[in-house]
């Protein structure tokens, strides 16, 4: 293998770049603009007419019944099973968990809870409106109308608006809308417009949505993605406190660490005598140096021994090892002149 092949396969450049933090966002969070308070106060009266029209029973609500009587899924029965699983593009749990996996790597890489927290926020705001306007007006669904041409309102459904179209515009939009680049917010755009169409399409061939559900929920999904920047500074609040809230574990967490090390390197106290941690600190030596110093000493107190005078007794870690034949040294630097071994030879 060339050094030119090893570098292709080695995978440490790879990972580097990976770990390496991304430039900040060129784009800064949208603003509630006047022309995105115009565009959010022209959906709010698009959601009024729909429901109005539900409620008065007028030609939105016959052009539900022309088309739930048609029957598209028997019209063409071929592209019901594969509909049957575009449909779950749709579903919150589903299409929740992708989109928090994939918002989740973004924040890891840039070093912010911004989309995680944004995706949050989307969501209350979707359960809540959502949920809110379909336990209110309670209508039925196709499948369990109760009479022909009624607008089945306040019973004992909870379909409109549609759930499904809804969460598929919200979902799939707020990938658009934490794009940090115009070129991805148009292409995400386009991506979260087909799967909102397709969805919304989708359950109207299955029969388990009225036309008029349907565009309720693609308005009402348009409605939380232009009331989102509202939400920027409560987000960027709560990602401070928790931001702040994680420094100060990790410091917490250093400082356990470093007294746990300290308590483990501490000196043991010699039998007769005492070793405190400061005098250790302050002379700068080892448990060991500190040992052999307090050795040395010993035996300088003692100038009775022949021998010691001239010549330091030498340290555990310096002496000569001793075999039961005796020392190894010559004669002439064995202390006190002796030539002979005191232990008994084996």
């Amino acid at each position: 293998m060339t050094r030119c092949n090893v570098d292709r396969v080695r995978t440490d450049r790879i990972l580097a770049r990976l770990e390496q933090e991304p430039a900040r966002r060129p784009n800064p969070a949208p603003a509630m603009s006047v022309a995105r308070t115009s565009l959010l106060a022209a959906t709010l009266v698009v959601y009024a007419a729909i429901v109005a029209a539900v409620v008065q029973t007028s030609y939105l609500v016959r052009l539900d019944w022309q088309l739930m009587l048609f029957r598209p899924y028997k019209q063409w029965p071929e592209l019901h099973a594969f509909l049957d699983y575009f449909v779950v593009l749709g579903q919150r749990g589903p299409t929740a968990v992708l989109v928090a996996a994939w918002l989740g790597w973004r924040s890891w890489r840039q070093r912010t809870l911004r989309p995680l927290l944004m995706l949050g926020a989307a969501l209350l705001l979707l359960n809540v409106s959502v949920g809110a306007a379909k336990l209110g007006m309670a209508r039925e669904g196709p499948h369990y109308a109760t009479t022909l041409g009624s607008n089945e309102m306040w019973l004992t459904g909870d379909i409109f608006p549609s759930g499904h179209t809804a969460n598929a515009v919200v979902t799939w939009g707020i990938l658009a809308y934490l794009a940090s680049t115009e070129r991805a917010r148009r292409r995400l755009s386009v991506v979260a417009a087909v799967f909102a169409l397709g969805v919304g399409a989708t359950t109207v061939y299955l029969g388990t949505h009225w036309v008029s559900d349907v565009l309720l929920g693609w308005v009402a999904g348009l409605l939380i993605l232009l009331a989102l920047p509202w939400c920027e500074p409560l987000a960027a609040r709560v990602e401070g406190h928790v931001l702040a809230y994680w420094t100060r574990l990790r410091a917490a967490g250093r400082l356990v660490t470093a007294g746990a090390a300290g308590e483990e390197t501490a000196p043991a106290a010699a039998p007769g005598g005492s070793a405190t941690p400061g005098s250790e600190t302050a002379s700068g030596r080892t448990p060991a140096g500190a040992a052999g110093g307090a050795i040395r000493h010993a035996h300088a107190a003692h100038p009775g021994h022949a021998g010691h005078t001239s010549r330091p007794h030498a340290v555990r870690s310096e002496r000569t090892p001793v075999t039961p034949a005796g020392s190894r040294r010559p004669a002439a630097e064995r202390p006190g002149g002796r030539t002979t071994s005191l232990g008994p030879r084996a």
